[in-house]
């Protein structure tokens, strides 16, 4: 590549695709989402709405580094309740007795392809797929009428009052920040179960939220409590995206302006909902202030992380690569390296290879001598031999 920017950006974009869900992973969960979307339509109350939230709707995601490895897939059922007229508690309820209903319907019919179990969390329900490596978050909710059209009020065991959201909102915010427009999956589907967006081409920004959530996932890997929320990074790192192309340049940039968007009001922490301002995605920095702590050291050490990759031009592909894994998971960083590595053989091979008038090695050069076949990839050799 012409600069060390641009073989990181292809490293680590590599590395976070083995990461990603699988199309064929991608398509069983829809189809598992419809199917439980569409049955809560039809045997639910009038007008109930299911629709997807979360990385799964964003295009973000990223699989846990758990032993399970299972991703995280949210669902939001949306009930068409007013909140004088129903509690949390028998939102929640409601909602865990259809799943229960849904569940035993499977049996029922003696189809092996339904969720093994149906769990209560503290927001919502899970419901478990372990055969198929991702469980459905299903979460209960009221509309929001002080905020329409898109505004709900979430359900939380642990909290008095209702908790605001807008995840439709957001996610057409965090789509437009990403400056690329995007088709729907077109199939036939019960009208109240909405589309998932199909993001088979990853933008920039949603390589970028995959690279940081990566990189803290791993660095709280022991200390989960303490780990900032998907939410609060992704919303900071869109908030401070401009429009960069080149994913490890945006990434640096990012990070750079992330912190400026962190609000102080009255002396309480505020990173707010762009879609609905009464959500702070950095309340629980104000309960808990080692978890502001723990977010500015994490967002301190990738910018280091960053920063000595970014001082590695010209120590060769396995120098970058050592360092790069000893930040992010070895196992996809070298996954990442092996496909570089075939494609600049590839290159050489064709003739393709090049060499700018820099010095360096380049796919793209028209001008420049072309590279002789050698047999030490990644690596320069020894001057003195």
């Amino acid at each position: 590549m012409d600069t060390i920017e641009q073989m990181l950006s292809m490293l680590l974009d590599g590395a976070v695709e083995t990461l990603d869900i699988s199309p064929h992973l991608q398509q069983l969960a829809v189809e598992r989402y419809e199917e439980v979307g569409t049955w809560l339509a039809e045997h639910g109350e009038p007008d109930w709405r299911i629709y997807p939230q979360g990385s799964f709707r964003l295009g973000t995601v990223v699989r846990p580094s758990t032993r399970t490895g299972e991703y995280d897939i949210d669902l939001v059922c949306r009930v068409p309740r007013r909140k004088e007229n129903i509690t949390q508690a028998q939102l929640k309820q409601l909602l865990g007795d259809m799943l229960h209903a849904y569940l035993r319907w499977k049996n029922r019919q003696g189809h092996t392809d339904g969720p093994k179990s149906c769990e209560s969390r503290r927001r919502c329900w899970t419901l478990e797929y372990p055969d198929h490596g991702f469980h459905l978050d299903v979460l209960p909710t009221i509309p929001d009428i002080e905020h329409p059209p898109t505004g709900i009020l979430l359900t939380d065991q642990n909290l008095r009052e209702w908790q605001h959201s807008n995840p439709i909102g957001y996610a057409d915010w965090f789509k437009r920040r990403c400056e690329q427009g995007r088709s729907l999956v077109e199939a036939k589907r019960h009208l109240n179960v909405a589309d998932v967006p199909d993001w088979t081409v990853r933008s920039t920004l949603q390589r970028i939220v995959q690279v940081l959530k990566w990189h803290c996932m791993l660095r709280f890997a022991n200390d989960p409590d303490n780990r900032p929320p998907s939410i609060l990074i992704t919303t900071l790192a869109a908030r401070a995206y401009r429009g960069e192309q080149d994913l490890f340049t945006g990434a640096r940039a990012v990070l750079d302006g992330m912190t400026s968007f962190v609000e102080n009001r009255h002396g309480k922490w505020w990173v707010p909902n762009p879609a609905h301002e009464e959500e702070n995605f950095a309340d629980k920095w104000n309960e808990y202030p080692e978890r502001r702590l723990a977010f500015i050291a994490w967002h301190r050490g990738i910018v280091t992380v960053l920063d000595d990759l970014a001082g590695l031009q010209g120590k060769g592909l396995q120098v970058i690569a050592s360092r790069m894994s000893e930040s992010f998971s070895a196992g996809p960083v070298f996954k990442s390296v092996e496909s570089y590595g075939d494609r600049m053989r590839h290159s050489r091979e064709t003739g393709a290879l090049r060499m700018t008038s820099t010095g360096l090695l380049t796919t793209t050069a028209t001008t420049g001598p072309r590279v002789r076949d050698h047999h030490f990839y990644g690596e320069h050799p020894d001057p003195r031999r």
